[in-house]
């Protein structure tokens, strides 16, 4: 092999090999960008009976979680939520009055739960704390249910996890743990650390599959300049001219 072919080959490999690596650490930068309060599921049947996970991280530094406040959205009430403890963690259930009662299968409600607090235990740095709830029903009639969630530290800071997502406008720097809602009969769910983050991921796995593409590419066309050199060359033109090509082709004629 000539050593200009040789060198498009090591250089198509070596393309692949570091292009194939920056999209996993694209993917790996883009996982710890999203260190916020999540829900898994990340999307269930609307009407259906579902057990949520919201699962809160600890950001600070020097700081530990102290609190976790979760509305329940008033304006798609849940009939009937209620709440798995936690070890260490005390829970505050707190029920409005409905403007209009929640008939289900299981009777007719004109309470419902409006904010959920878990107290008194403490998420460390580096640290996460999964709080589960279990709805039946989830609404009906609507999309998306967005609970908003306000973390407190122990050295007094809050951060209030409520915003949502707008139409063109880019990812809200605190977003609500949104819980996407089907109309299929299966649960479509998404990835433990909840769809607020599923943006990011899909970028990133769309950067690293591009650098694999190109990283391939490069190989490709060494492997296509090796195989060149294979055949004297130029494509398709034999490496035995005249007489030579002649005898090898018919070895009675040179008898």
């Amino acid at each position: 092999m000539s050593a200009p072919n040789v060198r498009w080959l090591r250089l198509g490999a070596r393309a692949a090999l570091v292009l194939a690596c920056s999209g996993v650490a694209v993917a790996a930068l883009a996982g710890t960008a999203s260190a916020h309060i999540t829900v898994t599921p990340g999307s269930a049947p609307a009407g259906s009976a579902a057990e949520l996970t919201f699962r809160v991280p600890n950001e600070e530094a020097s700081a530990g979680t102290v609190e976790v406040q979760l509305q329940i959205p008033a304006n798609h009430p849940i009939a009937q939520l209620l709440v798995k403890p936690v070890p260490g963690w005390q829970v505050s259930v707190h029920t409005s009055t409905l403007a209009k009662p929640v008939t289900t299968d299981d009777g007719s409600f004109s309470t419902a739960v409006s904010e959920v607090t878990w107290s008194g235990g403490k998420i460390l740095p580096g640290q996460y704390q999964d709080f589960s709830v279990a709805a039946d029903p989830l609404p009906s009639g609507v999309s998306q249910l967005p609970f908003k969630a306000i973390q407190t530290y122990s050295n007094g800071d809050l951060v209030r996890w409520i915003d949502l997502q707008q139409p063109g406008q880019p990812a809200p720097d605190h977003p609500a743990p949104v819980l996407m809602l089907t109309a299929g009969a299966s649960e479509a769910s998404a990835p433990a650390g909840g769809a607020a983050g599923s943006g990011d991921g899909t970028t990133a796995i769309v950067l690293g599959a591009a650098g694999l593409a190109a990283g391939l590419l490069g190989l490709a066309m060494g492997l296509a300049a090796w195989r060149r050199s294979r055949s004297g060359g130029r494509p398709g033109t034999s490496r035995y001219t005249g007489d030579q090509a002649a005898g090898r082709a018919s070895p009675r004629a040179s008898r």
